[in-house]
């Protein structure tokens, strides 16, 4: 099975129903789904930044939070000095650059709705799958 790196900007589309989750349902099927460990974390704090931007939703964003342990994604550790050393390279976030580390790690896809990790990921691994 194929091994794809997921970050937060497309587990947000997806849980919450976001208009870009068709963007990202194709590319997350039928794959074994990896994140750092930060990924739950970013999640929620999306969750968290939708409930106070739309409170009477709260109830329905709880439970479409609910469902992220469901999506069966292993959370890697990082190697968070090498994660730096492409933080530097691409003036991404060690967040960022995190997801990034771990695709080139797995030597895999890296599905993102985020321009500029995407952008680093194609610049730093041009001979990407």
């Amino acid at each position: 099975m194929t091994a794809k790196v997921v970050d937060a900007s497309a587990i947000v589309a997806l849980l919450f129903d976001e208009h870009t989750r068709d963007e990202v349902l194709p590319r997350l099927r039928d794959v074994s789904l990896h994140a750092p460990s930060l990924l739950a974390f970013e999640v929620a704090s999306a969750c968290l930044k939708k409930i106070r931007a739309a409170p009477a939703e709260r109830e329905t964003l709880l439970q479409a939070f609910g469902l992220f342990d469901s999506l069966s994604i292993e959370l890697q550790p990082i190697d968070l000095a090498q994660a730096l050393v492409l933080a530097e390279q691409s003036a991404l976030t060690i967040y960022d650059a995190s997801y990034l580390w771990l695709a080139q790690a797995l030597g895999g896809e890296l599905v993102t709705l985020d321009r500029k990790l995407a952008r680093a990921d194609k610049r730093l691994r041009p001979t990407r799958r």
